[in-house]
């Protein structure tokens, strides 16, 4: 029987420390972030989740936070004293129905992130359609550095942390914005529920076609939380992309600007590779300040230009955040090397959008100059794997030398549009650009890896899953002809 679900949660008082709290949909990258908070608060936590994957489900594990894979009732516990909801939960899942026929309180993943961890705290939230992890894990190890003591919610591993969360005791929170829905009981924006007083907008464009029937309808929900700045916030937001710029306009707050732009109140210039990292400049308010960052990429400069601002207007020291910048290391899935063998590099990538793939691409042939690149891209998420950027996929592969595709992920399913054909796809790439070949399996696409892979190459897999652990398959195939020639 199917039971109706309220308009709004039901859970109106937080359970005393000691309960027992069971998260539906644990394995995403913020509910494992909120697992752990909700553990080192001194609650007994559960959870559930299907088809699961490192590196979280891994994260969960260390953290000694029992999971079960596969959604049913039983899973969970009699004593549960508040249910939390994942935004990957439908209605018609067994245990969301079993959590309203007992009548168990129950709060969405965001709104559970505000009353237990957020709080009252000066919030920054880093939002847009590209680069919010690794700008904010940037953030949080700047502001730790700095001595800030913050809390932090990212959307992956920070490689400095060894995790996507912090509590902290100081009065600051930094936190990924997404602008995807937060629940199936409430389909507003996970962003809308921390009401910052920073928002650092790095990108707009179209994304989440499951949710958003087109840019106007996401563009709506930015322009919401703009409005919803406090008079004494702050928005800082990237002048080279027209679209977060025209926000700019709505803001009832001060606005810094930043970018390449002529007009960028914080103005990013003279961007070089140096090795695997990257120099940049920024001029603002009548100064000009040198940075180095080890990360590559013009965006990523971009993206530390945004952080430098929200701290600076903090009051926090440059030179502070200039060695800040240069422990930073890194995002597990962002540009992450995953190993080499046989003298191949393979990265692990979490692009799913082509502008992500397009950067990310750039940011490679920087990093690796005159080593031969490999794209190696599954479709997954629910934009990537229909058609609506069939066109600009093409373009997006350009800066790799040699481009292969997995077919889509549960390629029947494209939110209400034609599905992505990879095989025009492919050959679109190779009449004006690299070669490119469409696989049908990741068996498949190992097996041309394992093929035409030569020492020196670089081999960057992109997907926003697991990819059938093809990273590590590849590696173990690489370390096994190495161990032979070497025998």
């Amino acid at each position: 029987m199917t039971v109706a679900h309220p308009p709004q949660t039901a859970a109106a008082a937080l359970p005393k420390a000691g309960s027992t709290i069971h998260l539906l949909g644990i394995c995403g990258t913020a509910m494992t972030a909120l697992a752990g908070m909700l553990q080192s608060q001194g609650y007994r936590v559960t959870g559930t989740d299907d088809h699961v994957y490192p590196p979280m489900s891994d994260h969960l594990r260390a953290m000694g936070i029992p999971f079960q894979e596969g959604y049913r009732p039983e899973n969970i516990p009699a004593e549960t004293a508040l249910a939390i909801v994942g935004n990957v939960i439908q209605a018609k899942n067994p245990e969301a129905q079993a959590v309203m026929a007992q009548g168990l309180p129950y709060l969405s993943m965001a709104e559970a992130v505000k009353r237990f961890a957020i709080g009252s705290r000066y919030t920054v939230a880093v939002t847009g359609t590209h680069g919010k992890t690794t700008t904010t894990a940037l953030g949080a190890h700047v502001l730790v550095e700095l001595d800030a003591d913050p809390g932090f919610l990212i959307g992956g591993i920070a490689r400095n942390f060894e995790s996507n969360f912090r509590l902290g005791r100081g009065d600051i929170f930094i936190i990924e914005g997404d602008e995807y829905d937060t629940a199936y009981f409430d389909k507003t924006p996970k962003f809308l529920k921390y009401t910052p007083d920073c928002l650092i907008v790095t990108s707009l464009e179209f994304d989440h076609a499951d949710i958003y029937a087109d840019l106007d309808a996401i563009r709506t929900q930015f322009q919401t939380l703009v409005r919803g700045l406090p008079e004494s916030g702050l928005l800082v937001v990237c002048a080279d992309d027209p679209e977060a710029r025209a926000l700019a306009a709505l803001a009832p707050c001060p606005v810094v600007t930043y970018g390449e732009a002529e007009d960028a109140d914080c103005r990013v210039a003279e961007w070089q590779a140096l090795g695997e990292g990257s120099a940049f400049q920024t001029r603002w308010n009548g100064e000009q300040d040198n940075w180095h960052l080890p990360l590559p990429g013009r965006y990523n400069a971009l993206n530390a230009a945004a952080v430098m601002i929200a701290c600076r207007s903090r009051g926090y020291d440059r030179a502070a955040i200039a060695r800040a910048f240069g422990t930073f290391r890194g995002v597990k899935r962002r540009q992450e090397v995953r190993g080499e063998a046989m003298g191949v590099t393979v990265l692990d990538d979490f692009a799913h959008h082509p502008t992500a793939v397009r950067l990310t691409l750039e940011g490679m042939r920087a990093r690796y100059p005159g080593r031969r690149l490999w794209a190696v891209f599954e479709p997954r998420s629910f934009t990537a794997r229909s058609s609506r950027f069939q066109q600009e996929f093409a373009a997006a592969f350009h800066g790799a030398d040699q481009v292969l595709l997995a077919r889509p992920y549960q390629s029947g399913y494209s939110a209400g549009t034609a599905p992505l054909d990879t095989a025009a796809l492919a050959a679109t790439i190779g009449r004006t650009g690299p070669p490119a070949r469409s696989l049908d399996s990741t068996d498949a696409v190992l097996a041309a890896l394992e093929t035409d892979c030569l020492p020196g190459d670089v081999v960057l897999i992109m997907s926003n899953g697991g990819f059938d652990n093809l990273h590590e398959r590849l590696l173990a195939v690489l370390r096994q002809r190495e161990q032979e020639q070497q025998a």
